[in-house]
């Protein structure tokens, strides 16, 4: 009975043991693949970089077991089964639009969710061994028609193709985009022809725009750092702009983040110079002119992008720029007076230098 009962122990522990191992094993003969779909846009500048930056490592690094279908829904038929994909799985409206990327029943829109959420639901699928394609109905006729193998990025636009992306925005942005390089070449050629003329600007009108252009960066802030969708016009795509890649520097700094700190130095610089001490004048009239100079400069390289590089205009940062260039222009004349008065001063030291030897020789 004994021996028996020892015999029934052993074979109840290498059946615990060992059988659960067998099955892991059958398991990982068996492919495992996670299955997702991709609603994208070619206008979206998101789509753009979840394509060419966020899934690329990801089908690198799991190959053959991550299979990703791309929609486009700028296509009728995109569109229908993007449309169609709402209603199934009842997305509300504060989550519409793309990319959207569907794995099973979960849903993830946005550059900012898929790539954070993602990586870890193809780990958990391919731990669970694998997941099957969302059960969307129609979606059947897009993995047949891809071969049900992911299809291809698409292909970059054209500098052309991407000003067609917004006519009447982009229209715009090169409107003003000309104007701002014809006040640099104004402000260029009368720097050339310097004059004692006085400037007539009235006095609240720096600080007038300055406030503007402050306002105006505050909520690009915003729009930026919250990643909200932007109030627009009839006219433009701002949240085209400010979703993409070119909305911050360096990867972490928000373009609408440094206009405030450039409008908060210019209304300083202002205050110094309209009540601090005279001798700080005219250091305070030249920092704001090569502070909004600066500004301008660089709002003519981010209206250039808009139209060609970007696709779309956001009128926030249009207005920004008109903001800028306006300060720029009326600073000018005040830093030319300075700039005037200062030759002068240099001019008569000079001729003081060279008249003093010839004084001393007549005195002897």
């Amino acid at each position: 009975m004994k021996k028996r009962t020892l015999f029934t122990l052993i074979t109840l522990s290498f059946l615990l043991v060992f059988l659960p191992l067998r099955i892991v094993s059958a398991q990982d003969g068996d492919t495992a693949i996670v299955h997702a779909v991709l609603f994208f846009s070619p206008t979206c500048p998101h789509c753009e970089q979840i394509i060419t930056q966020d899934l690329p490592p990801l089908q690198a690094q799991y190959g053959d077991a991550l299979e990703i279908l791309l929609i486009d829904v700028s296509t009728q038929e995109g569109q229908v089964l993007y449309q169609d994909a709402v209603a199934y799985y009842e997305i509300p409206d504060e989550r519409l639009g793309v990319p959207t990327l569907i794995v099973e029943d979960t849903i993830m829109v946005g550059s900012g969710e898929i790539p954070a959420t993602f990586p870890g639901l193809i780990e958990d699928g391919l731990a669970a061994g694998g997941i099957d394609w969302p059960s969307l109905p129609g979606l059947d006729a897009f993995i047949s028609a891809a071969g049900d193998a992911p299809s291809e990025a698409p292909a970059k636009l054209t500098m052309g193709e991407r000003f067609a992306l917004d006519p009447a925005g982009n229209t715009v942005s090169v409107i003003v985009l000309l104007g701002m390089l014809l006040v640099v070449g104004m402000v260029a050629f009368n720097f050339q022809n310097l004059s004692q003329s006085k400037p007539h600007i009235p006095v609240w009108l720096i600080p007038a725009l300055i406030t503007l252009g402050m306002l105006v960066a505050i909520y690009l802030s915003f729009i930026e750092l919250t990643q909200t969708e932007a109030i627009c016009g009839p006219v433009g795509d701002c949240n085209s702009v400010q979703q993409s890649p070119y909305a911050t520097l360096f990867g972490f700094l928000p373009v609408g983040m440094l206009g405030m700190i450039g409008y908060l130095l210019m209304f300083l610089v202002w205050m110094a110079q309209k009540v601090g001490k005279p001798a700080w004048h005219p250091a305070a009239t030249k920092a704001i002119w090569i502070l909004s100079g600066f500004g301008t400069l660089f709002s003519i390289y981010l209206t250039f992008l808009e139209p060609f590089v970007i696709g779309a205009t956001c009128m926030w940062c249009i207005t920004s720029a008109v903001v800028q260039t306006t300060i720029f222009w009326f600073s000018t004349e005040p830093a030319k007076q300075y700039l005037v008065k200062t030759n002068s001063k240099r001019a008569k030291y000079k001729r003081r230098k060279k008249t003093a030897p010839q004084k001393q020789r007549r005195r002897h």
